[in-house]
């Protein structure tokens, strides 16, 4: 029996995937120009010459997050130069940023009165050093609480709270939340930078995950606005819910495209077309909807409107969650 070669293997698996020979272009064609079209089609049964969208979406979304993760890096975009000598405004923003997490409370009399010295700009200080003394200063580096009191650890945590009255302590959720922020700067309170790259590393790969939750939500969305028409299953918002995903995809892949050309062109004009894109995904989900639903303009509108408010809280409901989760992961 004949080996394959590497690449007949990756050509027979996209020939697989995509139908490339009819069904792909003309599936992407509809897409990109007849929002909604191609949902309605479906819908109807005319699927024959289409891509099934459930194949489509796992190719699009396979190759947006290739490309994805190809251009974009935690570690360029998280950056402390720890060893640079701060200049005087850097310095003051720091020491500014400490003295308000511990604003109000007496016990740190002292410690204001340090970080006044620090201040000193006769005398080179660099971000490390600052750090270093936030640390020492019990200074909560990594804060996910909004307490800004730094514990030396778990167990410390844990002595302070069965200190106080049974009615003062910190409730279930605060508790789990602290203890998990003591453990990251126990861990990483000397080089957050270490910290924040790989919390920002572990939300992007859980991007795709975060994605694909919200698709059965942005069909429970559509499925409650259009509760009163009745021809259309469940399983149809989702249908048009994976279109929409692709479409977005693909805009996105081309917002990368240009964001990256902008950085070599540096014109505002590039700036313009990316912001023109998003308006666009705006207006083809409203076509999209009306084309699919089949409602007269202002009614669609409105739900339109209903829709795109609800999503975005959805979304930032989602991320809120991803990014908790991802905390504990450190």
């Amino acid at each position: 029996m004949p080996k394959e070669t590497f690449w007949h293997m990756v050509t027979h698996f996209f020939y697989d995937i995509t139908h490339f020979d009819s069904s792909f272009f003309v599936s992407v064609k509809d897409l990109l120009f007849k929002p909604g079209f191609l949902s309605k089609e479906y819908m109807l049964g005319r699927r024959k010459k289409y891509l099934h969208p459930i194949r489509m979406y796992v190719f699009t979304s396979a190759v947006f997050f290739l490309l994805f993760f190809s251009l974009f890096s935690v570690k360029d975009s998280i950056k402390f130069d720890t060893g640079k000598v701060l200049s005087g405004n850097e310095r003051l923003s720091l020491i500014t940023a400490i003295e308000n997490k511990i604003k109000g409370d007496s016990t740190k009399k002292i410690i204001l009165e340090r970080l006044q010295a620090l201040k000193d700009t006769s005398k080179p200080v660099t971000k490390a050093e600052l750090l270093q003394a936030a640390e020492q200063l019990d200074v909560t580096i990594i804060n996910f609480s909004g307490r800004g009191k730094r514990y030396k650890s778990v167990s410390a945590y844990d002595s302070a709270q069965q200190l106080l009255p049974v009615a003062e302590r910190d409730g279930w959720f605060l508790r789990r939340l602290i203890k998990k922020e003591t453990e990251v700067n126990v861990k990483y309170g000397s080089d957050p930078e270490v910290g924040w790259r790989k919390l920002g590393d572990i939300v992007l790969h859980r991007l795709p995950y975060m994605l694909f939750i919200s698709l059965p939500l942005f069909a429970l969305l559509l499925k409650l606005v259009y509760f009163r028409r009745k021809q259309f299953y469940y399983a149809d918002h989702g249908v048009f819910t994976l279109h929409l995903y692709i479409f977005s995809f693909i805009l996105l892949m081309i917002v990368f495209g240009l964001s990256k050309l902008e950085e070599v062109a540096h014109t505002g004009f590039i700036g313009f077309v990316m912001f023109f894109l998003f308006l666009l995904l705006q207006f083809y989900l409203y076509k999209a909807m009306r084309n699919f639903y089949g409602q007269r303009r202002l009614k669609t509108i409105a739900k339109f409107c209903i829709v795109a408010f609800f999503s975005v809280i959805m979304m930032l409901i989602l991320l809120a969650l991803f990014l908790f989760f991802s905390a504990y992961s450190l």
